[in-house]
């Protein structure tokens, strides 16, 4: 493994270490000490979710033209600053405005990262290095609600200091981003073009999996730890479970590398996965269950990222991977705005436990679609001119 990708590695576990220490607590913040009801926490992961509708696809454009490095730092700032602006907070909008923020700061996390590794990966090793990125990140969001449970139990410590020390841990992220770009020259300058979009087009079965996919893990991102407190769970139980969570992320991750060979049966399992997962949330009533939904949503949601991605690029020139990226991410956001959107008002109408439900339903559909276009769902390998 080079230089960069080590970099990028160390850079993904910090910031996994911050999201997952500030992430399961936030939704509880906002209900318990800020007063927000589901709608409203539904809103406020649309405002973290609805700027990577848009800004990917920009981001895209620039990793092409600009050091992916100095991106991935003005990314990391960001993100610190908008998670350190949470301990201030005092309503819904300011809550909103600030994650906003969180939700830019992404968009020049993430496709920086996918483009640095793709340039410095081969065909052959690019799934298993995009895997082992997004284990390393997953393995800091494993560990930040352990942190965070020490920080909370062991120290006694309020939330809004806890969003401080996270915004200071993620601070140090600028620094492995800085020292990721004296390794990521940028030898050709693409025009600016949304030709991305159409690209994407040509993959819609991918589409309305991720769609599904992202959807779904929106909702355990925004909603899912109030649906937890409301149920009987604890903070301290809250933190275990989204632990658990990572785990089963992490072991998924590590196992890419055989799913890889067998693409479109892996993402068919992963979908039964997810709406298992989600059929599990609605008849839970002890931790246990819980566990072992969040474990089943863990494989599904984490198999599915590597693997599309692959399926997408393997199709793609590799000149212009960094547009295809932001277009494959822009995907992702219009998932995760639409998971928060719908969840928080179907449970405010229908009950803790319906958007699981619906969601469910909504995973049967797009399984049985999966094993129809199942053809459509392998990598082709191609000459990347």
């Amino acid at each position: 493994m080079n230089r960069s990708l080590i970099l990028v590695n160390i850079t993904g576990i910090i910031i996994g270490i911050s999201y997952g220490l500030h992430g399961p607590i936030l939704p509880i913040f906002a209900k318990n000490i800020i007063g927000a009801s589901y709608s409203e926490l539904g809103l406020i992961g649309l405002a973290n979710f609805i700027p990577y509708m848009l800004i990917p696809v920009f981001v895209g454009i620039l990793l092409d033209r600009f050091n992916n490095g100095y991106l991935l730092a003005l990314g990391a700032a960001i993100n610190s600053v908008s998670i350190y602006l949470l301990s201030v907070a005092q309503s819904v909008p300011e809550i909103m405005g600030f994650r906003i923020m969180t939700g830019v700061a992404h968009a020049f996390f993430w496709p920086p990262c996918e483009s640095i590794i793709s340039n410095h990966s081969t065909e052959q090793n690019r799934v298993r290095n995009i895997s082992w990125f997004t284990m390393f990140f997953v393995i800091g969001f494993m560990a930040g609600p352990l942190i965070g449970t020490v920080f909370l139990e062991g120290f006694d410590i309020t939330y809004r200091i806890l969003f401080q020390i996270t915004a200071f841990i993620l601070s140090t992220a600028i620094i492995s981003a800085l020292l990721v770009s004296k390794n990521n020259v940028v030898n050709h300058h693409e025009r600016f073009s949304f030709s991305s979009i159409k690209e994407m087009k040509k993959f819609p079965e991918v589409i309305i999996l991720l769609i599904f996919c992202t959807s779904s893990f929106g909702i355990i991102l925004s909603i899912y730890p109030a649906f937890l407190n409301d149920s009987g769970m604890t903070d301290t139980d809250i933190l275990y479970l989204y632990f658990v969570f990572g785990i089963s992320r992490v072991i998924s991750l590590a196992l890419t590398g055989k799913f890889s060979r067998k693409i479109s049966q892996t993402l068919i399992a992963a979908t039964i996965a997810v709406s298992s997962g989600l059929a599990l949330s609605v008849l839970s009533d002890s931790i246990i269950v819980f566990g072992i939904a969040l474990i089943l949503m863990g494989f599904g949601f984490s198999i599915f990222f590597p693997l599309t991605l692959e399926i997408i690029l393997s199709k793609t020139r590799r000149t212009i991977s960094g547009k295809i990226i932001g277009a494959y991410e822009t995907i992702f956001g219009i998932g995760w705005a639409i998971g928060p959107t719908l969840g928080g008002p179907i449970t405010e109408s229908f009950g803790n436990e319906a958007p699981y439900f619906v969601f469910c339903v909504i995973g049967i559909g797009v399984t049985i679609l999966a094993i129809l276009t199942r053809n459509k769902l392998e990598p082709k390998r191609i000459q990347n001119l």
